[in-house]
């Protein structure tokens, strides 16, 4: 008779050969933004770029200073829409700017109801954007070397995409950060393969933090307002692209997240904040996760560790694939391959931060970023 930890062994297995083999190579990290990159444009599209920023004085200038360093060849322009910032976001992005024409500084209104701040910024930025014909969504956190914008222009219109999104490269740096970053950005390419997002058919997803847009294409699919309730609002940005036309996201290292992850909390708050969104606020699609994150990280260990005879031998095999599949993005970010064994607890630091994801939204203070509460918006 086959035993309960043999049986657990062998789903643990399956599903890590099923992640590893059958879910286009998510982990494999070979969709970057300098591989595969077309011949530059006869003609140079104008490009505006729109950054919405709230309290964002810590990161700012660098941000914007990397944005007039650009040396797109066509017409470009940015607007920094002013989210209602009380720490001088406005004068400090003037002064980084040094007095480029490029820059333009909106101020933002009120937050209307229905929207995500984020989303109603970057509306108000492309309502002032007039008629470019490209859309470059960057955030304020977000630094970019002078070729970016170059390389987003020729891969959209060398490759025909409606939508060019880079996985900005996180700050990796603290020990928080070595522990966790690497492992966020590999479970978002598992949760949204970049190989099925970037076919013509298949998922649809972005990364927030730098996004080239068409902009006759994003008119023709509703505008942001499309999404403007939206907390995870790349993907659901992505998706909606991608139903008018091919889009394409890929790992960088020409963007680079400058906001600072120095403790556990901070960057358990970046993951709690969307976590719950992630799972439409189910509570059912909580306890599968909880469970299904139990059976297939914690549970190889716990095999390993205390099982004897097959269940050990499953449990070790789930527990050596699991490692072996992390380690392009360790390479990737640079940290010791040691940290692939260490997956299963650091998955259940994930998992706990998603249960307070749940736990806040249920308090009524879910989706928290610069004293707004915005999940509510998305229930």
């Amino acid at each position: 008779m086959i035993a309960a930890g043999e049986i657990a062994g062998g789903v643990a297995l399956l599903v890590w050969l099923v992640l590893v083999f059958a879910r286009d190579g998510f982990w494999l990290t070979r969709e970057r933004d300098t591989r595969s990159l077309p011949a530059p444009p006869a003609h140079w599209p104008s490009v505006t770029a729109v950054v919405p920023a709230r309290d964002e004085a810590e990161v700012i200038a660098r941000a914007i200073a990397s944005l007039t360093a650009q040396d797109y060849p066509g017409e470009f322009r940015i607007i920094l829409v002013d989210d209602n910032s009380s720490d001088g976001t406005a004068v400090i992005a003037q002064t980084a700017a040094q007095g480029s024409d490029r820059l333009t500084i909106l101020p933002g209104a009120p937050l209307a109801p229905g929207w995500t701040g984020k989303l109603w910024a970057v509306h108000q930025g492309i309502a002032a954007a007039g008629t470019p014909d490209y859309l470059w969504l960057t955030d304020a956190d977000i630094a970019h070397t002078p070729d970016t914008l170059t390389s987003l222009v020729t891969r959209a219109v060398g490759e025909d995409r409606v939508l060019v999104s880079l996985m900005a490269r996180l700050r990796c740096e603290s020990l928080a950060e070595r522990a966790l970053i690497p492992a966020f950005v590999w479970f978002f390419a598992m949760l949204y393969p970049f190989a099925a997002v970037n076919r013509a058919t298949g998922v649809g997803a972005a990364a927030g933090g730098c996004i080239l847009a068409q902009a006759d294409a994003l008119m023709a699919a509703g505008g942001i307002a499309a999404v403007r309730g939206a907390l995870i609002d790349d993907c659901a940005f992505g998706a909606l692209m991608k139903r008018h036309g091919r889009v394409w996201l890929g790992l960088t290292n020409r963007s680079v997240s400058i906001r600072r992850y120095d403790t556990w909390a901070s960057v358990g708050a970046m993951i709690s904040r969307s976590a719950y969104a992630q799972l439409r606020y189910s509570p059912v699609l909580l306890a599968a996760t909880l469970v299904g994150l139990a059976l297939i990280y914690l549970g190889p260990v716990l095999l390993t560790v205390t099982g004897a005879g097959y269940a050990r031998w499953l449990g070790m095999a789930a527990w050596v694939l699991m490692t072996i599949a992390f380690q392009p993005m360790l390479r990737f970010y640079r940290r010791s391959a040691l940290w692939g064994v260490a997956l299963p607890a650091i998955a259940l630091f994930y998992a706990g931060q998603t249960f307070a994801s749940a736990w806040a939204h249920w308090r009524g203070r879910g989706g928290m970023w610069k004293g707004r509460a915005q999940a509510a918006i998305g229930a």
